[in-house]
């Protein structure tokens, strides 16, 4: 157990004084490299709260801003990064000097949606590195109403900068699972197992499911089955007849339900997504995850013979935050195994490996000042 000492030790490092002035990395055009520039923060208003940023993610979302030019809601220049742990430097007497995880999506907490339990929709969202400057950066300024504090038992386990994957690595498979009312005992497929599909495996895992994991990369499958995940299946070169035979045969060999399937399409690609509208069967939930800007063939005519459902998902609800912190702190969930700390200066580098698949783990970039691996 951390004495007060320590935790106070842990967090001081990510509060030390910048050597000259904040700073953030940004994007200027599609597919050019991210150009350093200072900046002056401006004082956090009312509403607001100043975060010295400890780590932020790459997301697939940033590489699809960056290289294929998805269209973002911030002017260029623009810094980009949403995936954001860090420390308050300024803001609320209840948060000022605390660390925080910075929900991916920022909701107004106020409109129908947001009442109505749908807060990760909400039309007056602000996403940082999107409707804002983001968190490759050593400051950035946000709305401070669902900062989530993390609590000491988590910076026991991992870093603040390992932590900042729970902003969206590992949330948005956590609402989906909540969302798809997986319970024990059910069996859960998991097509795409890289990043945020291998901690939706894992958590189905944790939520007492039994779980098969799919994908066409024999590393992340071994990945999953280090931990504990109950079977996979390489789907590479396989047409969907054969991989449907395979599944069932898996279902059977686990003892798993014959009927009542929950499939979470992670991968983001038009070959997952039409596997797993084929693995639906009887009472099947097919919850879609990942993104993709192809088509998919599918007859939608299987929802209404086999009774089943799709659901979409958009990020994570801000007030589950708690939630998915507390489920890491119990050190259920291995956040840190399947992160990679890069120091913030190395963003070109990162991004350029990134798209070219070079990692086998989530990256994040710490702000050099405070990259001590």
């Amino acid at each position: 157990m951390n004495t007060d000492l320590e935790y106070e030790q842990t967090l001081s490092k990510h509060l030390k004084p910048l050597s000259g002035q904040p700073y953030r990395w940004q994007m200027t055009a599609v597919d050019a490299p991210f150009e350093r520039a200072n900046f002056d923060p401006p004082a956090p208003g009312p509403e607001e709260a100043l975060v010295r940023v400890a780590g932020c993610g790459v997301c697939h979302t940033d590489i699809s801003f960056w290289h294929h030019g998805v269209k973002i809601r911030h002017e260029l220049p623009l810094t980009l990064g949403h995936e954001i742990s860090g420390v308050v430097e300024d803001g609320p007497a209840h948060l000022k000097g605390k660390p925080v995880i910075i929900p991916a999506v920022l909701p107004c907490g106020e409109c129908e949606l947001c009442r109505s339990g749908r807060s990760n929709i909400c039309r007056h969202q602000l996403m940082p590195g999107n409707d804002f400057h983001g968190g490759f950066a050593s400051h950035i300024v946000v709305p401070h109403r669902f900062l989530c504090p993390v609590p000491e038992k988590a910076l026991e386990q991992w870093s603040l900068p390992q932590l900042s994957v729970i902003a969206d690595a590992v949330s948005t498979p956590y609402q989906v699972v909540e969302k798809s009312g997986l319970k024990p005992g059910d069996f859960a497929i998991v097509i795409g197992v890289g990043g945020v599909g291998l901690y939706g495996a894992l958590i189905a895992k944790i939520k007492g499911a039994t779980v098969l994991a799919i994908d066409i990369d024999d590393t992340k499958l071994e990945a999953v089955s280090a931990r504990g995940i109950d079977a996979v299946l390489n789907s590479r070169g396989q047409d969907i007849p054969t991989l449907r035979k395979a599944v069932r045969g898996q279902a059977k060999a686990l003892g798993a339900p014959a009927h009542g399937w929950n499939i979470f399409e992670i991968s983001g690609t038009a070959a997952g997504q039409e596997l797993a509208f084929n693995l639906m069967g009887i009472a099947s939930t097919l919850s879609v995850v990942g993104f993709t800007m192809d088509k998919v063939n599918v007859r939608l005519s299987n929802l209404m013979a086999f009774d089943a459902q799709v659901i979409g998902t958009w990020g994570c609800r801000a007030e589950l935050y708690p939630d998915v912190v507390d489920l890491v702190a119990s050190g259920k969930l291995p956040v840190g195994e399947f992160v990679e700390l890069f120091p913030l200066s190395t963003i070109n580098e990162v991004f350029r490996n990134t798209l070219k698949h070079k990692y086998s783990k989530r990256s994040v970039l710490v702000p050099d000042e405070l990259y001590t691996v």
